[in-house]
């Protein structure tokens, strides 16, 4: 009893959540919604670019160098054997004019997958959310098993106690005290493994959370009977099929991604026929070894003869004379200038022969299409049978409690007239102790019934698209 005492006030110290809260810490914190968001934005990254490529490209380019030895000069295409320094500048745009709508349906492709990713986290989301959900209503039944192997280890000391006052007033032997001590150990034992039960389902509900398995937790426990669900004759597996093909996210997932591949067909044919475009280009460049020249006047340099004058030995002398020159670098502003050119052009492509990639990427993405086609197929059947069956578990689920339900108010009734019978000498300890164990394991039965049918209808709620309430 001390045990009891103690293990009720360390529960009542713990930090209770209830279902929301631990859906949306799962939500907020599990490794693989966050992998799948991570994947959902790189697809639309790739959007958002297939968007951009619509738009002329535009490239900027500068080379800077150094030749030595023999060499042509960049700026005036002469050959040289002096070293120069050059550099040069480029700007060169390209725009698809036409290409058979390869590139906007590239693009429709691609939107298509990035709306298939964001329904691909909320599709993970909602395995998540049901997967705690199951989590949380499996900790419930072990705490009410808990709950019930309490009072029936209290329903088993109160016989003890009396027992023993009929032996000390000499009514019935030690031996009937002794029987029902056993049968308290066995309740005891009982305890200690549904504590164990109960401990083990909240470390896995904690695994879910990604809390670590150290943290202070517990979970609100409303009473089964107070959780609400609908109706079973309000969840027929027809109609919640229907639903659920509208309102679930894998659905929605395996549509989109049906539409994408489809597109991707019309982009593939594209590429097999002509396309055409438009490039343009600015170009400039600069060398030190372009020279310009400044006339600084003449210069005498000596006398060279011409002639004798006639009738002597006189020698006429003509004066040398030189033009000087400066030589030097064009500057660079003048040669940026006086370089500049520009070109556009009309580029037309025509596949004719490429090892048939084209129309062997064409058929890939055909094949692709039936891939995907086969796939909803499969998901919708899943689905439809996942349904069925949980229709019929949460059929079967709530005979089984009905019927459990009378198993227990007959039960009680035999308990209550045994212990009677018992408290008066008319029946031995054994008996008493079977018809005890016969309601202690109608009751868990009953209870096994009620969660696994409560379950099975939230499972339906969820297929609906209701979300998960308890």
């Amino acid at each position: 009893m001390i045990m009891l005492m103690l293990w009720g006030k360390a529960s009542v110290s713990q930090e209770r959540w209830d279902l929301k809260r631990a859906v949306d810490f799962a939500l907020a914190n599990n490794i693989s919604v966050k992998q799948q968001d991570i994947q959902s934005r790189i697809q639309r990254l790739t959007y958002n670019q297939s968007k951009l490529s619509q738009y002329p490209s535009l490239n900027f380019g500068n080379s800077v160098g150094l030749s030595t030895g023999r060499s042509i000069d960049r700026t005036t295409n002469q050959f040289t054997t002096q070293s120069i320094f050059y550099t040069g500048f480029s700007l060169q745009t390209n725009v698809d004019v036409f290409n058979f709508g390869s590139k906007k349906n590239t693009i429709e492709a691609n939107r298509y997958a990035a709306e298939a990713g964001i329904a691909s986290v909320e599709k993970i989301k909602n395995d998540i959310a049901l997967n705690v959900a199951g989590a949380y209503l499996q900790a419930l039944l072990n705490k009410q098993q808990v709950d019930i192997t309490k009072v029936q280890i209290g329903q088993t000391a109160a016989q003890l106690e009396n027992t023993r006052k009929l032996v000390r007033a000499g009514s019935i032997p030690e031996l009937n005290a002794a029987q029902i001590e056993a049968q308290l150990a066995l309740d005891s034992s009982n305890f200690i493994t549904a504590v164990g039960a109960e401990t083990q389902a909240l470390l896995n509900l904690k695994a879910l959370l990604n809390l670590d398995a150290a943290t202070i937790f517990d979970i609100e426990t409303p009473p089964v009977a107070t959780i609400p669900i609908e109706p079973l004759a309000e969840l027929q597996p027809e109609a919640v099929y229907r639903l659920a093909l509208l309102n679930l996210p894998q659905q929605k997932v395996n549509e989109l991604r049906l539409r994408s591949a489809e597109k991707n067909v019309d982009a593939a044919k594209g590429f097999m026929y002509p396309s055409i475009s438009l490039s343009g280009s600015l170009q400039t460049n600069y060398s030190n070894a372009k020279n310009n020249s400044q006339f600084l006047g003449s210069s005498t340099n000596g006398f060279n003869p011409i002639g004798i004058v006639k009738g002597t030995t006189d020698t006429v002398l003509a004066p040398i004379i030189r033009p000087n020159f400066r030589f030097y670098a064009s500057p660079f502003g003048t040669q940026f200038i006086d370089n500049f050119n520009n070109g556009i052009g009309v580029n037309i492509s025509v596949p004719i022969f490429n090892g048939g990639s084209a129309r062997t990427n064409w058929r890939k993405a055909q094949l692709n299409v039936e891939s995907f086609q086969l796939q909803q197929r499969q998901d919708n059947l899943t689905l439809k049978q996942d349904i069925y069956k949980a229709h019929t578990d949460a059929l079967t689920s709530l005979q089984k409690f009905t019927a459990y339900s009378k198993t227990v108010e007959a039960n009680e009734k035999a308990f209550d007239f045994a212990t009677k019978r018992y408290n008066i000498g008319l029946l031995n300890t054994i008996d008493l102790l079977t018809t005890q164990n016969n309601l202690f394991s109608a009751r868990l039965q009953q209870l096994l019934a009620q969660f696994d049918y409560v379950f099975k209808m939230k499972v339906l709620e969820f297929y609906k698209g209701q979300g998960l309430k308890l």
